[in-house]
């Protein structure tokens, strides 16, 4: 059976490709922002900040720890230290240089994790597209065996239906002949021919 041919928006391509450079470049804005809003050289805000970023940092080992340790939520924590960071650096910094080195190394970073990620996505969606094509394959081999075998059995009950009224008809032709006798067809071997029908209870 043919499937349907699905195309994918180019918006809903490009959407995953751009997201790092998108997350990292809007933290670098708001904390630009934040910045020209009286952030700059701001010792308490830059103290909560490194707070920040510490304690999701500390939030995403104790995720990582152990059999049962979530690797999304790991990341997510790491994520958010790291957002938490930049957004402090370009918060208490006067120029641009430090921020856009941090902006350009974070985008590199999540580049470099998305990239991971996207080709385990891609390794898992080729695999089961690979075991839904041999599922199709052994079902359709199944379907046309069982079609065959069914044809096989049409024919036969065919052949054998034609084969019943033909000897039928034999049968009624011989014995419209003048010179039957059905008690020596019986003394030849032959079958005794039934001369009633049973009655049916």
């Amino acid at each position: 059976m043919n499937q349907p041919i699905t195309v994918r928006h180019p918006l809903a391509v490009l959407a995953p490709k751009a997201a790092p450079a998108l997350a990292t470049s809007t933290v670098l804005i708001l904390g630009r922002i934040w910045n020209a809003n009286g952030a700059e050289h701001s010792v308490g805000n830059a103290t909560l900040m490194v707070v920040l970023a510490t304690g999701a940092a500390a939030a995403g080992a104790c995720a990582s720890v152990g059999r049962a340790g979530d690797g999304v939520l790991a990341g997510t924590c790491f994520a958010a230290s790291g957002g938490l960071a930049l957004a402090g650096v370009a918060g208490y910094a006067d120029g641009l240089s430090l921020p856009l080195l941090l902006w350009a190394l974070a985008t590199a970073v999540a580049y470099g994790l998305a990239a991971r990620y996207w080709r385990t996505n891609r390794r898992d969606a080729i695999a089961y597209e690979r075991s839904t094509i041999e599922r199709r394959e052994t079902h359709a081999h199944t379907e046309r065996v069982e079609a065959l075998r069914a044809g096989a059995q049409i024919e036969v009950a065919r052949e054998g239906a034609a084969y019943a009224t033909a000897l039928a008809q034999a049968l009624t032709a011989r014995a419209a002949l003048p010179d039957f006798d059905p008690i020596e067809l019986t003394r030849a071997g032959l079958p005794e021919l039934p001369t009633t029908t049973p009655k049916e209870n």
